[in-house]
């Protein structure tokens, strides 16, 4: 497989393999594929989405989990709701924790879907166990 596709990054090209292994896997499922992608994580990330997860996890433990993109992801039936991206994934200064168009988040005609996560102090786990729980409400 040609590794130097013009106009895309090194982190880019390696999201686009972990896609199509999940895709030939049949899909990473359960906890235990989550639980991996985060053990691979460089720190600061591998502790923070430690904490991630379990924050989605006390929000809406009915969710699902799997890897979308290479990603830890939660979903409702088939359809991911919610994924979170280390840092390290793209070289970027913060990990982001994003909502697909399946989360119930509606705010009138503009919302935030997707949020920037430098640190988790008690008020940012108190609003992720919020939203993910806005999230998956009918």
């Amino acid at each position: 497989m040609k590794t130097n596709v013009k106009g895309l990054t090194k982190e880019e090209i390696a999201a686009m393999k972990d896609t199509i292994k999940e895709r030939k896997a049949g899909g990473t499922d359960g906890e235990g594929a989550i639980l991996a992608k985060i053990a691979e994580m460089p720190e600061p990330d591998k502790s923070m989405a430690s904490k991630l997860h379990a924050i989605i996890r006390a929000g809406a433990p009915e969710l699902g989990m799997r890897t979308w993109y290479g990603m830890p992801a939660y979903t409702k039936g088939e359809d991911v709701v919610c994924f979170f991206q280390p840092a390290s994934k793209f070289k970027v200064r913060y990990m982001t924790l994003g909502f697909s168009d399946k989360a119930k988040l509606d705010e009138g005609m503009m919302w935030p879907v997707t949020y920037a996560l430098k640190m988790l102090t008690a008020a940012e786990e108190t609003r992720i166990k919020a939203l993910v729980k806005r999230a998956v409400s009918q």
